[in-house]
């Protein structure tokens, strides 16, 4: 795919560069599992010779990918910083995150969430030792955060841009690559666009021939209105169950490195991550919120077409969900009879 005047990423990360963060990440996060996913029900769902491989993130620290670039991001921090403190605005897994991060460093953490945030992520943020400043959407959320970066002199830590966020979510796929040989492509779940940056990035750079695509909800459409306009852009509403995944606009240095790397992008409703959620339940025991059951949604969805039959890494990218919740969101996966 060209790249155009918009485009910021002629600092995209080098293999160099990534292998170096995730060798200083060292143990602060867990090099989390592939598992081949194999049996009727992904058979009938993707194709049945198509080879599948989940990329576990939900088992990461924090229940999501978030640990990685909110780590780098604090453990950059000079001891001046580290006394003021670090801020952050989030549906729920960056702030946990934050706070998980800001805690490991030494550090206090002031997140901004909006007030429909699932009340489990604001709990486990508070486990962490966050603080939590609580508003009526994401709109507000960015404006609030800007107020306590600006009058308390904390550090602002972006849940999706700047370069230490991308390199930290790039860890995600030298990690994929390294434990899953000559994939065909990769499908990985949009919000911001920091996830699938760094992915992208690292994939394109330890195995160029694979294909990489992104899923954004229809109601949380931002990077592929981004995409078509060439510039990054902005929804004037978020419209989806997956909040995780709903961030109101792409930013530059994220927006460019995966137009450079990005194959394309894909849009599914929220009734297929429902659905993805039930399948995902039912035959691996996975519990997932939406963002978490995207990529298997269009896996099996609108690429199912495109991928049938090639080796697919899927990334998991978390999880983070109330017991509740999860049976209130989640279809329950019903296989078809047999022929």
């Amino acid at each position: 795919m060209a790249t155009n005047m918009h485009d910021t990423s002629g600092s995209a990360p080098s293999l160099d560069a990534i292998r170096a963060a995730r060798e200083k990440l060292g143990e602060r996060v867990r090099e989390t599992p592939v598992w081949r996913w194999r049996g009727d029900a992904i058979e009938r769902a993707a194709g049945a010779d198509t080879q599948v491989f989940l990329k576990l993130e939900l088992f990461q620290y924090t229940g999501t990918f978030k640990a990685r670039g909110a780590l780098l991001n604090a453990m950059a921090l000079s001891d001046a910083q580290k006394r003021r403190g670090v801020t952050a605005v989030s549906a729920g897994n960056h702030a946990i995150a934050v706070a998980f991060a800001a805690r490991s460093v030494g550090a206090t953490a002031k997140v901004v969430m909006p007030k429909t945030a699932n009340p489990a992520r604001v709990a486990r943020c508070r486990a962490y030792g966050g603080e939590i400043v609580l508003v009526d959407d994401v709109h507000h959320a960015f404006d609030t955060v800007r107020r306590i970066e600006s009058e308390e002199g904390r550090t602002f830590i972006h849940p999706f841009e700047g370069e230490r966020t991308v390199l930290g979510t790039s860890t995600v796929g030298c990690e994929l690559c390294n434990q899953v040989a000559n994939l065909d492509a990769v499908i990985v779940p949009i919000g911001g666009g920091g996830l699938i940056a760094g992915i992208a990035c690292a994939v394109k750079r330890m195995q160029p021939a694979c294909k990489v695509y992104g899923v954004e909800p229809e109601g949380a459409d931002s990077m592929s209105r981004s995409f078509a306009a060439g510039s990054p852009q902005s929804i004037e509403k978020v419209d989806t169950i997956a909040d995780s995944l709903g961030a109101p606009h792409a930013a530059p240095y994220s927006f460019g490195i995966a137009r450079r790397f990005v194959d394309g992008i894909v849009l599914i409703d929220d009734e297929a991550m429902q659905r993805a959620m039930g399948l995902l339940f039912a035959d691996m025991k996975l519990a997932v919120e939406p963002a978490g059951a995207a990529a298997t949604a269009a896996l099996c969805g609108p690429l199912r077409g495109k991928l049938a039959g090639q080796r697919i890494g899927v990334i998991v990218c978390g999880s983070n969900i109330d017991l509740a919740t999860f049976a209130k969101q989640a279809i329950a996966y019903e296989p078809p009879p047999n022929p």
